[in-house]
């Protein structure tokens, strides 16, 4: 069974972000850049499935700028067979990532597509959805626990009030919560191996996937400042500032 993870290159989750000075976008320049966390989990999940016997190749996949190859190898380092960089400098939206994700599918042919339930940056949570529309295959979004049986895989997703699982016929769409496993951090020799691993670019033009933007960007602002707490004297005097201050009640 062949895998196809994507992953997305984004800002470290321990960096504080910044806005540019002139609020056009969040500014990038010197930031350390990694891994999503939730992709980080796909590719985990991807790769116990092949220790297990189950998968045969695991296929990790990104796309954006020549950069965006780091992550790559840093997929590749953790246990990927092989990886796929749609190359761009665009600033894509969702349906652009899934749109080209779709022509890949379609080329690779993956019994099953393993990604995060959404990025840290955008925090989108739409990728993994519409790349299942477009395709036509079965979709378990916010997988806590995934077993595959011969040509079914069965998703445990998180709801409203506990869980729910759901039996997907293979090929399929499989999105990851942050419960499904804890992954591992690459080895050195494991990272040495990994620059020797075939990394494929492909120009994100020659897909024939229209990447006008359709939305605009108008500006990015940091949110505002917390306030200070209050200590008061008792019940009454906590129902007034609800009323007078908070109005909400």
């Amino acid at each position: 069974m062949k895998v196809l993870v994507p992953i997305k290159r984004v800002i470290d989750y321990n960096v504080k972000a910044r806005v540019k000075p002139d609020n056009t976008d969040v500014d990038l320049a010197n930031v350390k850049m990694a891994m999503n966390p939730f992709c980080e989990i796909a590719i985990e999940e991807a790769i116990r499935l092949k220790e297990a016997g189950t998968a045969t190749e695991v296929i990790a996949v990104t796309i954006g700028a020549k950069a965006s190859q780091e992550q790559l190898r840093t997929a590749l380092a953790l246990g990927a067979d092989k990886a796929i960089h749609i190359e761009t400098d665009e600033k894509l939206e969702s349906l652009h990532i899934a749109k080209l994700l779709a022509k890949l599918v379609e080329q690779e042919s993956p019994e099953l597509v393993i990604l995060g339930k959404q990025s840290i940056d955008s925090d989108n949570n739409q990728t993994g959805q519409m790349l299942a529309a477009l395709t036509n295959r079965g979709q378990g979004t916010f997988a806590s626990k995934v077993d595959i049986n011969n040509n079914t895989v069965n998703v445990t997703r998180e709801v409203d009030g506990g869980l729910q699982t759901v039996a997907l016929s293979l090929p399929a769409i499989v999105t990851t919560d942050l419960r499904l496993n804890e992954p591992r951090y690459a080895s050195l020799p494991n990272i040495m191996k990994a620059k020797r691993k075939p990394l494929e670019v492909i120009a994100a033009d020659s897909l024939g996937v229209d990447l006008a933007p359709r939305v605009q960007l108008v500006s990015v602002e940091e949110p505002a400042k917390r306030s200070g707490g209050i200590i008061v004297e008792d019940v009454a005097q906590l129902v007034e500032k609800l009323k007078t201050e908070a109005k909400v009640i």
